[in-house]
């Protein structure tokens, strides 16, 4: 059977950050907006890999973002913990599309500021968000040199062969600081996504670690055993209205057909014809014709195979603007926004390193995801694949992940083994460099942080990370040696697999909630760290260390919550009744 398809018609862009700035001064006019201009982005060298290629053709055309001031750009953020905290009487009301889309908008003066100016220069600009806060403009290189005091130039990275066009610096006209945030692509440099999972085929199925003949993990992570580990329930969920997306990127395509052979194998139980519906962006395309490249096959495989009847949206985001460094996060978080009735859960396994793209633009997609937040969604990511990962350069400073580093998102970390279940060494997780320790998990944290100073771990460990930092994972889930069915039995570990598995936890609390009468979990941090933290196995051995430069370390598994497993791994039993059912 083929699962119906929405083709939607998204405009899409999105870039990084690039260097030298250019003069700050520039010559002037009469015009309020034209030639009064103030240098608003700028970096000093170029990301590491790149070298200028030579100027850009005068007359190639540039897709521009421009990012408007919100009105009250913490108005977004206030909401969403008011609906987030147990302790707030607001808790689980969340907000509808409207009074969302309120609380972002710009205002109507940065809306008709930033209008006259283009329009001054014979432009226009086409909302790309629900609330007018993300505009597009299309143009010519030559124009957006003339119009930002810009250089936009052709720049290659050796490694892969990527090319940008970008510019070190651009400037806007000096009544417009107040209304513009940001425009995008121009000094942020392209870094290719990262699917946060490792394919390894097998032909023959031996266990990572020693296990229990009677444990349904013998023989490799399957439904069964995650089933077994979590309490995860077998009974189908009930209410349509409360579904799952799961985002995939081109190229990783779920299979109808291994779907069903894979239910037939390890969910002999369902019916295996149950499928997924899937949404396309940017040009996306779930081809069932072409190789898999098993992302999508895992993250498909284990929503159907462990949310039981939980309707699941496969949002397949294609690479329509594929140098622009953001790979579709704005595009797809823009489209789930637009919904209004946007899915309870969404889960993604893909990321970048932190230092990939600005606190500026960082900040924003940050925010998009408090969006969601407030509208009743929870937002999952995979923490990463890198351990505590590496700043490049000569640097031997830990390198934090995004989106994990955003504290609007619940974070998953990794796992290995049953009985018990350890930290997996490739677990993402430390210390954002960009945000501060979010209040609902500063005990935790300053917790962690004073068993750290007490162990052999901090020399190893000490001036590595920022120690006031948004600490991830939140949680954490099996990463090990998830059996997918592409024609053949393959072997996956990765956070790309521990992130759908929690996923589908919360997608079935959310449907016993809906039975009840309830609001969805939505935003989960503010009450994982509180009510909920007693839901989870603290997970108490493992590390992620890593080698930087010569210099190697990371951070150790200890007792409470800890940047490799986070608070621990889930019990949906122990979770559904800490939610009062």
């Amino acid at each position: 059977m083929v699962a119906p398809t929405r083709l939607l018609a998204l405009s899409v862009f999105t870039s990084l950050v690039s260097a030298t700035p250019l003069s700050k001064s520039s010559p002037k006019s009469n015009s309020k907006f034209s030639r009064d201009l103030l240098v608003h982005e700028a970096r000093d060298v170029l990301p590491l890999g790149f070298s200028l290629a030579g100027p850009a053709a005068p007359h190639t055309t540039l897709n521009l973002r421009v990012a408007l001031t919100q009105s009250n750009p913490d108005a977004i953020v206030d909401a969403l913990y008011q609906v987030s905290d147990p302790s707030s009487d607001k808790y689980g009301q969340h907000l509808s599309k409207s009074e969302v889309q309120q609380l972002v908008a710009p205002s109507e003066d940065s809306v008709n500021a930033v209008n006259a100016w283009l329009q001054k220069h014979g432009l226009s600009a086409t909302p790309l968000s629900p609330s007018g806060d993300w505009l597009e403009v299309e143009l010519n290189v030559s124009k957006a040199n003339e119009l930002l005091a810009a250089d936009f130039s052709k720049f290659t990275h050796l490694d892969t062969g990527t090319e940008a066009i970008r510019t070190l610096s651009y400037s806007i006209p000096a009544g417009l600081k107040g209304h513009i945030d940001l425009i995008h692509p121009t000094t942020s440099f392209p870094e290719n996504v990262q699917s946060l999972g490792t394919l390894q085929k097998r032909t023959i199925h031996t266990p990572i670690l020693s296990r229990k003949s009677s444990s349904k993990c013998a023989n490799g992570t399957t439904p069964a055993c995650l089933q077994q580990v979590y309490n995860i329930p077998t009974t189908p969920a009930k209410h349509a209205s409360n579904k799952l997306a799961v985002t995939g990127r081109f190229g990783n395509n779920a299979h109808y057909k291994w779907l069903q052979e894979f239910l037939q194998q390890y969910r002999p139980d369902m019916n295996s014809s149950t499928n997924f519906t899937v949404t396309l962006l940017d040009g996306g395309n779930n081809d069932q014709d072409a190789p898999s490249v098993s992302e999508g096959e895992l993250d498909i495989q284990y929503t159907v195979g462990l949310a039981t009847n939980v309707p699941i949206d496969y949002v397949m985001v294609g690479v329509k603007w594929k140098d622009d460094g953001l790979n579709g996060f704005l595009d797809e978080v823009n489209y789930i926004l637009s919904l209004d009735q946007p899915p309870q859960t969404l889960s993604t396994s893909y990321g970048y390193p932190e230092s990939s793209m600005s606190f500026a633009l960082t900040d924003k997609l940050c925010k998009a995801y408090a969006q969601l937040g407030a509208r009743g969604v929870s937002v999952i990511f995979a923490a990463g694949d890198s351990g505590a990962g590496c700043a490049g350069g000569n640097s031997t400073a830990f390198s934090p992940f995004f989106p994990s580093n955003c504290p609007y998102v619940t974070s998953v970390g990794g796992t290995t083994g049953s009985s018990p279940e350890i930290a997996w060494e490739g677990s993402s997780g430390g210390f954002s460099n960009y945000y501060s320790a979010p209040s609902y998990q500063s005990s935790a944290v300053s917790g962690y942080l004073a068993k750290l100073g007490l162990s052999p771990a901090a020399a190893s460990t000490k001036g590595r990370f920022n120690a006031t930092g948004r600490g991830f994972p939140d949680i954490s889930a099996k990463a090990d040696d998830f059996r997918v069915w592409e024609g053949s039995i393959a072997s996956i570990w990765g956070t790309s697999a521990s992130a759908p598995t929690f996923a589908s936890i919360v997608a079935l609390i959310n449907d016993r909630l809906a039975q009840a009468g309830k609001a969805p979990m939505g935003f989960l941090n503010p009450w994982l760290y509180s009510k909920g933290k007693s839901g989870f196995t603290d997970i108490t051995s493992g590390n992620n260390s890593v080698e930087c430069n010569g210099k190697t370390g990371g951070f150790e598994a200890v007792e409470g919550w800890d940047p490799v497993t986070g608070l621990g791994t889930p019990d949906f039993n122990k979770l559904l009744a800490l939610v009062g059912l």
